[in-house]
């Protein structure tokens, strides 16, 4: 074999050595990241025990066990009134309200109200009864009325009433009655507030009364709200405009002291004590040189009154302040019965809630700067 032959070969030979070796250091392709495998949870309910689910039973059961008890007591009232047209031709008009039995005798109670200037009344019940009632009495000033109806008194159910001085703040409140004539409609919620005192149409107050969220509309006006026994804690009454979950209750306890006086006389005797004055701020106390600036300036005496018959003094002077003429020089009255009374309407609640008709106070006044005391007989305020 020939040099240049072997020189050829061996060439050769070491150039297919070198593409080995390149092939052999060449850096590998990266292999591809897995792909993760997504997690799926399977969410398999587990059925509470009986043991967790009997409080839900039971609050449930509460309240319906409450509507079949009491709801035979609620009524539908309607009331029709006769107005003048355009044409001074009369127009007969109906308004609906709610009330509840309050004895065998077949004394209904609702919203003074709902029965104002009512030419005929009908009460329905729960069975579709429907029967002519007859105005018992009413009193305005604390928005109640008392109807009639002729019903035996196996078909009567009245509802226990409970107490104003066991109800709390935050409790269970349930007013069964008719808004916008849906009959026996049952809302829940709660006593969100007590003791608010309530203006009326009348410009009086009714006070201590009770503020709820149980869902309260036109129609449950006389209807009852009831604590979680069933028991009357109030006498729905009204809302407040233009707010939700805002609803007034008579308190029951006005309820207990007005209603048996509707029944037996026609109306409940507001306690009174015969004369006009000034509820005292420190800026009328400062214009007056009076020694307060809490109480009433005493300005004028019906005649023939309590106040009157006992010497209490009226003004003796006149002055115009800003632009209202003020009567001065008056007795200043500070309190009843040691009761501190701060303005007007202070003493028109002390009366309403604390005393009666024909009870002895005593009043703390004030004159030509000695305290002094009288005693007072109070008498019917007149109609």
């Amino acid at each position: 074999m020939s040099k240049r032959y072997l020189l050829i070969v061996l060439t050769l030979a070491l150039l297919g050595f070198g593409c080995q070796l390149a092939t052999a250091v060449t850096t590998p392709t990266a292999a591809p990241a897995p792909t993760a495998t997504p997690l799926i949870l399977v969410a398999t309910p587990t059925p509470l025990s009986d043991d967790v689910l009997a409080p839900l039973d039971v609050e449930e059961q509460l309240i319906t066990n409450l509507y079949e008890r009491v709801g035979p007591s609620v009524v539908h009232v309607t009331a029709r009134v006769v107005t003048m047209n355009f044409f001074f031709g009369p127009q007969s008009s109906e308004g609906t309200g709610s009330g509840f039995v309050y004895d065998t005798e077949g004394h209904i109670i609702t919203n003074n109200h709902v029965v104002e200037n009512a030419e005929s009344l009908e009460v329905t019940f729960s069975d579709d009864t429907s029967l002519p009632a007859e105005v018992v009495g009413i009193d305005p000033a604390n928005d109640l009325a008392v109807l009639k109806v002729d019903l035996p008194p196996e078909h009567l159910f009245p509802i226990s009433l409970g107490s104003s001085a066991e109800v709390r703040v935050g409790q269970r409140a349930i007013a069964i009655g008719n808004p916008f004539g849906l009959d026996r409609t049952l809302t829940t919620g709660v006593v969100s507030a007590l003791g608010r005192p309530l203006q009326t149409d009348t410009d009086s107050y009714i006070y201590e009364v009770i503020q709820t969220d149980a869902a309260i509309n036109p129609g449950n006006s006389g209807g009852p709200l009831l604590n979680s026994r069933g028991d009357l804690i109030g006498v729905n009454t009204a809302i407040q405009q233009g707010a939700e979950g805002i609803g007034f209750a008579i308190p029951v306890d006005t309820v207990k002291r007005v209603v048996p006086a509707l029944i037996e006389q026609g109306f409940y005797p507001h306690p009174w004590l015969g004369f006009l004055g000034y509820s005292i701020t420190p800026e009328l106390a400062d214009v007056a040189d009076l020694p307060v600036e809490q109480g009433i300036l005493i300005a004028q005496l019906y005649r023939g009154s309590p106040a009157e018959a006992v010497g209490v003094q009226g003004a003796t002077q006149q002055s115009i302040v800003g632009n209202r003429r003020i009567y001065l020089g008056g007795d200043v009255l500070t309190a009843v019965n040691n009761t501190p009374i701060t303005d007007w309407n202070s003493l028109q609640q002390y009366l309403e809630l604390n005393t009666q008709v024909g009870d002895v106070v005593t009043l703390t006044l004030l004159r030509d700067g000695r305290s002094l005391e009288l005693s007072i007989t109070l008498a019917a305020q007149p109609q």
